[in-house]
């Protein structure tokens, strides 16, 4: 099956899988699981951009997260903006400072590129901690409703609607973008920027590009998350969630959009159906991570596509 297929099959499965999922629901729990695994499957769609075809890792990604979550918490709940708004307002500002910080970080290559990011998403973190006037410190601050042109979202159906809808969205604008000719160059500059450059592609350019891309999705999924839990903390913006994120890309498979929201899923979902193993069940979930690199090197979607023979998931 070639790549156009491949990727108009996986629009239609994510699709009908997005639309019935709530069927199989049978308690609010899993409502609950189904949209925070929602919300970090759009932060992963974007990252993937950014890691998997643009071949740039990022180690402070909840930095951005953690913007458009705060933006939106301050913004609605101290300063009383509309939620469109402060929305807004969340990307600008996560877009502003990844275009501000992208050109020098993006110059570095592997392991410093890699600190470099890590050192962006401790700073945003300490500074979150600290602005306890703004933030609430360490111990949070709470987050109104979400109300959008006048309508308040509520109810765990609707909820899920709206992050359905929105992963969707963001899932449909990555695929086009993986096949324009910037998606093209991208690929190009991943395999060896220096012949990218010598077929006159603009390397720096196109990682910027996607280095803002990637952190303004992250930065409206943390909007939604704010929203959505009601209750806000910097361990949202800290590294360890970086982390998180960056392994579902992985364990999805990098330089596959599909992928991202597998790995998204699974790392969300998982956790729930170990806690049988009570004190053992981050020994159980670590072993099951190792065993599916193990079996799975590509990740879970790029090797059961190549056992398919399907192409471009």
């Amino acid at each position: 099956m070639d790549g156009a297929r491949s990727r108009l099959l996986g629009l239609a499965i994510l699709a009908l899988v997005l639309a019935g999922l709530p069927l199989t629901f049978t308690n609010s729990f899993w409502y609950d699981v189904a949209i925070h695994s929602g919300i970090s499957a759009i932060v992963c769609v974007g990252l993937n951009l950014l890691i998997g075809y643009a071949g740039q890792i990022s180690l402070g990604h909840a930095a951005f997260f953690g913007i458009g979550a705060y933006a939106s918490a301050i913004l609605t709940g101290s300063w009383r903006w509309p939620a469109e708004l402060a929305l807004l307002a969340g990307l600008a500002l996560s877009g502003g400072l990844a275009l501000l910080v992208a050109r020098p970080i993006l110059a570095l290559r592997g392991h410093y590129l890699a600190m470099a990011t890590l050192g962006l998403g401790i700073i945003v973190s300490i500074l979150l901690n600290q602005e306890i006037r703004l933030t609430g410190g360490p111990d949070g601050m709470p987050v109104p409703g979400l109300v959008l042109f006048g309508f308040p979202v509520r109810g765990p159906l609707v909820w899920y609607a709206l992050v359905a809808v929105s992963l969707f969205i963001v899932t449909l604008l990555a695929l086009h973008l993986v096949d324009s000719p910037i998606g093209r160059a991208l690929r190009a500059v991943h395999g060896s920027e220096l012949a990218a450059r010598a077929c006159g592609v603009d390397s720096t350019r196109l990682k910027v590009l996607v280095f803002v891309l990637s952190a303004m999705i992250a930065s409206y999924a943390g909007s939604l998350f704010a929203h959505f839990s009601g209750w806000l903390t910097p361990a949202e913006a800290e590294f360890m969630r970086s982390i998180e994120f960056v392994t579902m890309v992985v364990l999805g498979g990098m330089a596959s959009t599909f992928g991202a929201i597998v790995g998204a899923v699974v790392l969300t979902a998982l956790p729930q159906f170990l806690t049988v193993f009570h004190d053992y069940e981050h020994v159980v979930l670590g072993l099951a991570l190792v065993l599916g690199m193990i079996f799975l090197p590509r990740g879970v979607v790029p090797e059961l596509a190549r056992r398919l023979g399907w192409r471009a998931l």
